[in-house]
């Protein structure tokens, strides 16, 4: 029997001391980042979210697959949003997953704000960690950071402007310690990671920021990548690490130095190329019990790689699956042999620099910039409603006009899919797809061919749902499409994201609904053509009429989690 967790969320607005000044916020339970969701292999979970903004309001779980159960994945191609001043349950179950993710609000730039939480999805306890216990756990959220708010920058991008450079980096929504005092304002509130000397700790790293693609160092102090996004890595040491909008990673940080002093925490802006990102860096503070002194002194170096272009992608390489490892089931990682599997379908997509599209700045992918409509797909497709979308997005790059549209890529379930992601603009473009993990079984510079394929990795390549395509280089994954429902494919870049750069992968169950997928939960929301089913809440945060009601649960074990979102300033 699969143990159960119920969770309680409030989003509300929070001001917080971001950056050099105050700033209103998305804070969870009143608190930013949000709680930790921590969980076991196959437990269910019930998550009641209080929407305490003002703006419409969605979670998604950045990595946890929802298994048969795209309902509950908190994007606009399958949820309506939960509309201000409601509460919606969200209730789904872990099933065969472990590993480092994130929740975050998924409308309108709103996690330009905040509003974003840890998830931990514990081993069982008859699968062995392949390390041993650490002492502690620790969470790092990176990400850049502009003292404009979410709908000021929403606006911008409504007007045809480009956001610009950030203005700072946060850790755990903290301004950085004073390393400069030329550069960083005295009096800013910065994380201190306490630790005790000779033990070793689990950082688990995201990047949640807007657009910025950074470095990660702590000073003196190797970090071992054991795991990223749910799959166990081989283990190796590094000095630094670049993390990608929407990546996350876990070391093993073993505190083996003297403690004459502490010890700087950073994380810095990669590939940027305007002059300003030299005086960006987020730095927290690592210290140890026994600690002499404070940190001063220089920051760590990061890559010296101006004339290698190859290093991060060397990097990014380097990272291989754990093939002997169990994870959330007992056998090994390695015994899904996906190198041997005939490929059935292939989407190659290809990102290029924003156009014009009827007088708006958009992205596209194959010169489709998406635009959600006011109904959910899976809505529709449920109500055998017509219009709402096409199934007509192009597999193929081609040199038809761009255009704007609610369009899907039909996907065959039980198929095995490659995709190929072709990034023909200048910057580093990070792809992430709901519902699944992928095989990143290569990527290079230049224009994919079908010939590439002899370069793949065919035995440990790195499963995960997010990976970077760097500028004018290609990244190939490979699916097994065992999860039926409508999954979103997007630029986890923020601003890339609001201005068209997704598509929704739809995977249909030939033998119809209520075969293999789940059915609707009994408190979905209705809008768009739909609206007219909506029944009127009684808005109380616990109430049971916007919870999906016990029947089904009541014998096992729950784990509930209540989080209150709303707009909070923090100081």
């Amino acid at each position: 029997m699969a143990a159960a967790m119920t969770v309680a969320v409030v989003l509300a607005a929070v001001v917080a001391a971001a950056a050099a000044a105050q700033a209103e916020v998305i804070g969870i339970n009143n608190q930013f980042p949000g709680p930790l969701l921590n969980v076991t292999t196959n437990q269910n979970v019930r998550v009641n979210v209080q929407n305490n903004l003002d703006e419409p309001l969605l979670i998604t779980w950045d990595g946890i697959q929802m298994r048969m159960n795209s309902w509950q994945d908190g994007v606009m191609g399958t949820n309506c949003p939960i509309p201000p001043g409601w509460n919606w349950t969200y209730e789904f179950q872990l099933k065969d997953q472990i590993g480092s993710f994130f929740y975050f609000p998924s409308l309108g730039l709103q996690r330009a704000a905040g509003g974003f939480g840890p998830i931990t999805v514990n081993n069982r306890a008859t699968v062995p960690l392949p390390f041993d216990q650490p002492h502690g756990d620790i969470t790092l959220f990176i990400g850049d950071w502009y003292t404009k708010s979410h709908v000021e920058l929403r606006n911008m991008l409504d007007d045809n402007q480009e956001l610009g450079v950030p203005d700072a980096i946060l850790i755990n929504g903290k301004a950085p310690y004073r390393y400069d005092s030329a550069l960083v304002p005295d009096g800013l509130q910065y994380e201190t990671v306490g630790v005790e000397p000779g033990k070793t700790y689990r950082f688990r790293v995201h990047n949640v920021g807007i657009s910025t693609s950074l470095n990660l160092r702590i000073q003196n102090h190797n970090m071992r990548l054991v795991e990223t996004e749910g799959t166990y890595t081989n283990q190796q040491n590094y000095t630094n690490l670049d993390i990608h909008v929407g990546q996350s990673y876990s070391f093993l940080v073993t505190m083996d130095q003297n403690a004459s002093t502490d010890y700087y925490i950073v994380a810095s802006p990669r590939f940027a190329s305007n002059p300003r990102w030299h005086e960006v860096a987020g730095v927290a503070i690592l210290q140890y019990s026994n600690s002499k002194g404070r940190a001063s002194g220089s920051l760590p170096d990061a890559p010296n790689d101006h004339y290698d272009k190859y290093y991060s992608m060397n990097q990014a390489r380097s990272i291989r699956m754990n093939t002997s490892a169990g994870a959330a089931r007992p056998n090994p990682q390695g015994s899904f042999h996906y190198g041997s599997i005939n490929i059935t379908q292939t989407f190659v997509l290809k990102n290029k620099q924003p156009l014009s599209i009827n007088g708006k700045r958009r992205r596209t992918i194959n010169r489709v910039s998406y635009s959600p409509p006011e109904t959910p797909l899976r809505l529709a497709d449920l109500h055998n409603l017509t219009g709402v979308y096409a199934t007509d997005f192009p597999a193929m790059p081609s040199n038809a006009p761009a255009r704007i549209a609610s369009s899907a890529l039909n996907a065959s379930y039980k198929g095995f899919l490659e995709i190929v992601f072709q990034n023909n603009d200048t910057d580093v473009q990070t792809y992430h797809l709901d519902g699944y993990s992928f095989f990143v079984v290569g990527m290079n510079y230049g224009e994919w061919t079908p010939d590439r394929r002899n370069e793949y990795n065919k035995w440990d390549a790195i499963s995960r749902c997010t990976t970077q395509v760097f500028p004018g280089g290609w990244t190939a994954v490979l699916v097994s499409l065992d999860n039926v429902g409508i999954w979103n494919l997007r630029a986890e870049k923020l601003d890339n994201w609001y201005r068209g750069q997704e598509v929704y992968v739809k995977v249909a169950d030939p033998l119809g609904y209520n075969v293999t997928e789940m059915v609707i939960p009994d408190n979905a929301l209705y809008c768009g053509l739909l609206k007219e089913r909506q029944k009127p809440q009684v808005h109380e945060s616990n109430s049971k009429s916007s919870a999906q009601g016990d029947a089904g649960w009541n014998n096992r074990l729950l784990t509930t989690m209540i989080l209150v979102v709303a707009a909070v300033i923090f100081s």
